[in-house]
Parts: C-alpha cells; sequence; structure tokens
C-alpha cells in the first residue's frame, strides 16, 4: 500500500493546498475523477461567463439606440462562441498533463472511497482496477454536484445539468425553446444566456421569487426585467411530471398555493435546482467525518472536520458554492498547514458575490431584513444609475424600467453592513466595500473574531501596523469575485517585487 504525507480528493481549489504541500518536499497524491481544474474551470463559472458576456453585448446592442447608435439585429455565431468556450474548459487538459509531470506527487484519475480515518480506495476511471492508498493528512476538495428533484417521468424524458451541458449534451446550436427548473443563480444566468440568443425561455421556481438570496426589491427588479424581455416566470410553481410529445417534451407543473396544473412544451429541460454534496461519493461517514442532515462535512473555522488530520474546503462543506471562497479556505489552510505563522480562521461574514444574468446583481454581506433579523439598527441609502452623469452616459434615464441601482444597509455607527447592486457592472461595483469591510479586519473590525481580536492585541506592534491607512492589508485579507475584473487588481498585488 503506497502511503503519502498528504492526500487530496479533488483539483480545483485543492490544486493550491498540493502546490504548497509540494514546496515543502512532501510526498502527495490527487485523486480526480473528472476534468482536472475542478468545478469553476469545467463546468461552472468560466464557461458560463464565455456564453455570457456575448449575451450581454446583444442586449446593449438592442439597447443602443437609446445613445445614438444603431447597431441593427445582432447575429451569434454560435460555432464561434462554442469553440472559445471549449478552448476554455480544455485548459483542464494542460492541468493534467503537468500534474503527470510534476515530481513528489501521484496522480490518480480515479473515483475514491474512504475505507478508514487513514485509508482512501481508488478505483480507476479506464478499467476496473482497484487500488488502497493511504496518508497521513487528506484535503477533501470534491465539490459538489447538481441536485435533481423527483419528477415523475423526468429520466425517461431526459433533462441536462451544468454538468451535461458542459459536456456530451452541449447543443450544436440555440434551442427554439428552453424550460429552466430552478430560479436560483445557474437559473438566472442561463435563461439571460439563452434568451439573448433567440430561445424561448421559461422558468419554474419553486419559491415566491427568483435569486432568493437578494434582497426582495432586486429580485423583483430582476424578474421584471426578465418579463419585459420574453421570459416567462412560474413562481410558487414545482415541476410533477415530464413526458415526451411530438418531438418535444412536456412539464407539468404545479401552483403551490392554488394546486392549479399547467402544461408548458419544450425542447430541453434545464435543471437548476440547487447542488447536493458529493461526500456520500467519498463514503465520508467510513472515515469517521461528521457531515450535517444535507451531507455537507462540518468544518470549524480552521477547514478541520471532526477528524483533525482531514479537512474539507470548497463546495463540499455547504457554506458557500464560490470559487473565490474555496481559494479563501485553501489559502487560510495552507497558512495553517505549512507556515510558522499564528494560526488564520476563517470568517464568513463579508462574502462577497455576483450573479451573471442581466441585470447583472452584486452582494455582500447583510440583506436589509437579515441586519434587521440581527438586532441592528438600519440606515438604508439608494442611488440610481440614472442619477449620476456616467449612468446617463449609458442610456439610463428614470424613465426606463431598467433603470438599475445600489442599496447601501448601514448600522447607526456607520458601519457597512450590507451593499447590493442591480445593473451593469455590479460586481465591479460592489467589490470596493469588501475591502473597506475588511479595513482593520485583524483589529476593531466588527467582523473580526474575538480570537483575531485577541491576536493582534497580544502584538501591539502587529495591531498598531494594522490600523495604518492606505496599506493594501485590506484587499489581501479579502475574497475576490470570480470570475471579475475585480481580479485584475487584486491579483496585481501578487506581482509587487518586494526588496528583501
Amino acid at each position: 500500500m503506497k502511503h503519502y504525507d498528504l492526500i487530496i480528493i479533488g483539483s480545483g481549489s485543492g490544486l493550491m493546498v498540493l502546490e504548497a504541500a509540494l514546496a515543502k518536499g512532501l510526498s502527495c497524491a490527487i485523486v480526480e475523477r473528472s476534468k482536472f481544474g475542478g468545478t469553476c474551470l469545467t463546468k461552472g463559472c468560466i464557461p458560463s461567463k464565455m456564453l455570457v458576456y456575448p449575451a450581454d453585448l446583444i442586449r446593449d446592442a438592442e439597447q443602443a439606440s437609446r445613445i445614438g447608435v444603431q447597431l441593427g439585429t445582432p447575429s451569434v455565431d454560435w460555432e464561434r462562441v462554442s469553440t472559445r468556450m471549449w478552448k476554455q474548459i480544455n485548459y483542464s487538459k494542460r492541468i493534467a498533463e503537468n500534474l503527470h509531470e510534476m515530481p513528489g506527487v501521484d496522480v490518480y484519475e480515479a473515483t475514491g472511497e474512504f475505507t478508514g480515518p487513514n485509508t482512501l480506495s481508488v478505483k480507476y476511471l479506464e478499467g476496473s482496477e482497484t487500488e488502497e492508498i493511504s496518508g497521513d493528512r487528506f484535503v477533501i476538495a470534491a465539490g459538489a454536484r447538481s441536485f435533481v428533484p423527483n419528477i415523475e417521468g423526468l429520466a425517461e424524458v431526459g433533462y441536462i445539468t451544468s454538468e451535461t451541458f458542459f459536456g456530451d449534451k452541449f447543443p450544436e446550436k440555440p434551442w427554439e425553446r428552453l424550460l429552466i427548473v430552478g430560479g436560483g443563480a445557474i437559473g438566472t444566468e442561463f435563461a439571460h444566456i439563452f434568451s439573448a440568443f433567440g430561445s424561448k425561455v421559461t422558468v419554474v421556481e419553486m419559491g415566491s421569487r427568483l435569486i432568493a438570496t437578494e434582497e426582495e426589491e432586486i429580485s423583483e427588479f430582476v424578474q421584471q426585467q426578465f418579463v419585459e424581455s420574453g421570459i416567462d416566470i412560474f413562481n410558487d410553481s414545482r415541476a410533477v411530471a415530464a413526458s415526451s410529445e411530438n418531438g418535444s417534451k412536456k412539464l407539468v407543473v404545479e401552483n403551490t398555493k392554488t394546486g392549479e396544473r399547467q402544461e408548458i412544451i419544450t425542447d430541453e429541460i434545464f435543471i437548476s435546482s440547487g447542488v447536493r454534496s458529493n461526500s456520500d461519493l467519498l463514503r465520508c461517514d467510513a472515515a469517521g467525518i461528521d457531515m450535517d442532515a444535507r451531507g455537507w462535512i462540518i468544518t470549524n473555522e480552521h477547514m478541520e472536520t471532526s477528524q483533525k488530520h482531514i479537512y474539507a474546503i470548497g463546495d463540499i462543506n455547504g457554506k458557500y458554492q464560490f470559487r473565490h471562497t474555496a481559494n479563501y479556505e485553501a489559502e487560510i489552510l495552507i497558512n495553517n498547514l505549512f507556515t510558522d505563522r499564528e494560526k488564520r480562521s476563517a470568517c464568513y461574514d463579508a462574502v462577497p458575490w455576483a450573479i451573471y444574468t442581466r441585470p447583472q446583481v452584486g452582494h455582500v454581506g447583510l440583506t436589509e431584513r437579515q441586519a434587521r433579523g440581527k438586532g441592528y439598527r438600519v440606515f438604508i441609502g439608494r442611488n440610481y444609475y440614472s442619477d449620476v452623469a456616467a449612468g446617463i452616459a449609458m442610456g439610463h434615464s428614470q424613465h426606463y424600467s431598467d433603470n438599475g441601482f445600489v442599496k447601501i444597509v448601514a448600522g447607526e455607527d456607520k458601519r457597512i453592513l450590507g451593499v447590493h447592486v442591480v445593473g451593469p457592472h455590479a460586481a465591479i461595483l460592489v467589490q470596493p466595500f469588501e475591502y473597506l469591510i475588511n479595513t482593520g479586519f485583524k483589529c476593531d473590525s466588527p467582523y473580526a473574531s474575538d480570537a483575531d481580536r485577541e491576536w493582534c492585541k497580544a502584538r501591539q506592534a502587529i495591531y498598531e501596523s494594522c490600523r495604518i491607512p492606505g496599506t493594501l492589508r485590506p484587499i489581501m485579507d479579502s475574497m475576490v469575485i470570480h470570475p471579475s475584473l475585480n481580479e485584475l487588481t487584486a491579483w496585481a498585488i501578487e506581482e509587487i517585487e518586494w526588496e528583501e
């Protein structure tokens, strides 16, 4: 049985930990059952943005006449759009090749199952050969997969998920009709993409509103823009049964409040009803790893599971399904495992994100409802795109229904509790508030943990240095929305060549 200092399961953010471990001279193994690079590269945020941007350009072109530019009716070169997207996904092949050539690491293109707290059974993807390996420490970065609800007849009729869309069910051209089950981030992004590409899109959402993670008024705003762009929305509705009809697909939808049922005819059914943990595929129970009722691996602020030599980062711990959160957790783990610095603790009080639908949504911190629920005395500030010269130059007006806005949720001591943007460049507009929230993070920030504050106060010199304004520290301590142009500026810090 081969034994390793560290075994990593999953090649998304797990690759960051692998690189740090190899730099320390540790013997490592990495186990990956799919394409290398993780969800974000192969079936998530990166390839989807290769489709979002062309969709954005189409919508911009349609509105260009507002500012006196006539661009005509946009057309889509689906083959070229697709080629650019697959080029990004296929970067995974280069990652795999580089890993196989890298000294100090064994690459297992296989499924992995725990057989105990220190052992893993790996079954190679090609053939039926199985091997057992052991390790001193494990990092689980195996992610999540699409949750498929129990819909009568769905398996027989066929459907797609984000995994199969960016796989063997990628269409040769945009569908004429697309029905999306689920109105969260993935569902609304794909609704925007295919609506702009000319598909007749229908969204079926169990809840009372789209993108339920957002402010109610932002959800309403996005839904209004969807409807105006020709997207049909069925709120408070669940998919009951699917069947085939004259070469098309039919979905029966039931209103959860009235019980009324409707039939929707479509060419394809896209399931985006959320995600589920991959912990069951790993047999984490065999290793004695504690999980919650939904199968998410329970971790503490140091990314430790109930087995102190096993760590879990990224989607599989169920905290946030964002690559920048997974990267943040990987950085914390790298610090704690491979450096002599004090242990870092993860803090999720101000996680930023963006939803790349149309209109775009940016989010950091608490919503107004959440802030009031926590007992804060809340003060609200709003400003609309049409209220500033740059917004007017872009064609925004108070007379147009797509006049987006920013909403700031503040506390009575002028503390930033949350910031929410809906409209063009929302991801860029919201990111600076993440930096502001993290200013003085390790000192007297309300977002710092008690442990962080005590750590700084016990080291007065560090404590005082944290308070110096104008340093790079708030950016270095922040999560940067991925993928976004914010990474262009934030990651420039890593290129600074400090003199010894």
